[in-house]
């Protein structure tokens, strides 16, 4: 049986194949790093950990890379105002909470707002592909 990094790496291949992607040593890499890490990364800092195994790696490639992740459902970018977009790569219910002062993002799981609904002109007009909840303020260490 697979631990739960494997499985995860075993998932996103699935999920490459799946939307008609090659499964690139970049990709697996990008991918690696991401659901490593407990930082919401942005790209830069996921750039910096996987060049130190793939020094031939781009930034923009990293960047496109986490995008395209995003697009096919194997990673989250996590929604801010005006800094750099960062990503995360745990799939399962929760919600973020960002501190405005040193830009922490941290997971929390609040059941009641995986069920929220949409209203129904929303509905009609729109896909609606995901609901997420973002809140903002300060965290315990910045507000002490």
């Amino acid at each position: 049986m697979a631990s739960g990094n494997e499985q995860k790496m075993l998932d996103f291949e699935e999920i490459c194949r799946n939307a008609g992607l090659k499964v690139t040593p970049q990709r697996r890499a990008v991918y690696k790093a991401l659901i490593e890490s407990k930082e919401h990364p942005s790209a830069d800092m996921i750039f910096r950990k996987v060049r130190a195994d793939l020094g031939e790696i781009s930034l923009d490639t990293v960047n496109r890379t986490l995008l395209t992740l995003s697009e096919i459902g194997a990673a989250f970018t996590v929604e801010g105002s005006g800094d750099a977009k960062r990503f995360d790569g745990n799939l399962s219910p929760h919600q973020h909470f960002k501190c405005l002062k040193c830009k922490s993002v941290i997971d929390f799981h609040h059941k009641d707002f995986d069920d929220i609904k949409i209203p129904k002109d929303i509905c009609k007009n729109y896909k609606i592909l995901r609901k997420s909840v973002y809140l903002e303020g300060f965290c315990d260490k910045c507000t002490l």
